[in-house]
């Protein structure tokens, strides 16, 4: 079992980078190519959640991620520090009816959630010792050989 971890500023830009690893790590865990897309949707949406609420709430506190290969499936966990209540928020969004397609901003976060849901194989959402986890993964190969 490998683990990758990375920290940033909370900073757009380097939603980029965030995506950018996380996809090569998965490459080289033995995700199929056919979800690299997903991956690198669903960390990018995940990460850009994290910067937003750190923008708004704690801008000092930098944002982690950590990636790991385990069992056979390639897992990524970001890690907030913002104070939120997102998450009871992102339980119930599925049947939310806005008829006149004005959302708050803490629920239009929640689609957020929703998004990566259904992006990644298996999602998981729960507080943190600050903020928010979220924890994604994807099948990958575990042949014992490291793909070229």
């Amino acid at each position: 079992m490998a683990t990758v971890e990375l920290t940033f500023s909370a900073l757009p830009a380097h939603v980029r980078t965030a995506r950018l690893v996380a996809t090569a790590i998965a490459r080289r865990t033995g995700v199929q190519e056919s979800l690299l897309d997903e991956v690198r949707l669903a960390v990018g949406e995940a990460c850009s959640r994290a910067v937003e609420a750190h923008r708004l709430h704690c801008p000092g506190e930098p944002i982690r991620i950590e990636l790991r290969d385990d069992s056979g499936r390639f897992e990524v966990t970001v890690t907030d520090s913002a104070p939120s209540d997102e998450l009871e928020h992102d339980r119930g969004l599925l049947g939310f009816d806005d008829p006149f397609g004005q959302l708050p901003d803490d629920l239009m976060a929640g689609f957020g959630i929703a998004v990566i849901a259904g992006l990644a194989d298996d999602v998981q959402v729960y507080p943190s010792q600050k903020g928010m986890c979220i924890r994604m993964s994807w099948p990958a190969v575990t042949n014992g050989l490291s793909p070229a």
